[in-house]
């Protein structure tokens, strides 16, 4: 008989503007106080800015380090910033519990290397709508923007258990949707 645990993580992944933060932050609000349920605060070498993603920050010295000392269950590089998954969380996860994290459809093969359980959310919006999102957070020019959504792409290769949000519209129901996602694994 299989003895995998009965915990799994659930990766929320999708182009930047997508709203992935919005929905996770969302559905912590109505999680906030369920034990089997945890909201990953994941490392990034990039300062807080209060406005988007509640992250710790590092320098890239400092992730080094812990990534080399085992501080992360996993670990990758995107946009000339390191992120991270602390290894508290595969220990959380193997005891049963349900994690959800902000991740990168990149780094899906080393979360499911790490976990036996992995659901990705793929978060989607319209063009016109990740265009708005990330001119409004101010981090790029609108030509950067323009380069960035030619390139990206809203699909998910790979053999993993895929739930796609479109979050084009109101957050509560998209973040309804990602609710449900989460109960779904909490029952099952």
């Amino acid at each position: 008989m299989d003895a995998k645990p009965a915990g799994r993580i659930i990766v929320v992944v999708g182009p930047s503007g997508a709203g992935k933060d919005s929905l996770i932050n969302h559905a912590a609000a109505l999680y906030r106080d369920h034990p089997s349920v945890r909201f990953v605060r994941r490392v990034i070498t990039r300062p807080a800015d209060g406005a988007t993603e509640d992250h710790a920050t590092m320098t890239k010295e400092a992730f080094t380090a812990a990534a080399m000392a085992g501080g992360f269950v996993v670990s990758w590089e995107a946009h000339r910033l390191f992120y991270g998954i602390p290894a508290e969380t595969q220990a959380f996860v193997r005891a049963g519990g349900i994690a959800v994290c902000n991740g990168s459809r990149s780094a899906l093969p080393l979360f499911s290397a790490a976990f036996d359980h992995l659901t990705v959310v793929n978060v989607t919006a319209r063009p016109e709508i990740l265009a708005a999102r990330l001119e409004a957070r101010g981090r790029e020019t609108r030509d950067d923007i323009l380069r960035r959504l030619a390139r990206s792409t809203m699909n998910v290769d790979g053999p993993f258990d895929v739930i796609t949000i479109d979050n084009s519209g109101a957050l509560e129901e998209a973040g309804a949707r990602l609710a449900q996602v989460i109960g779904g694994c909490v029952k099952g």
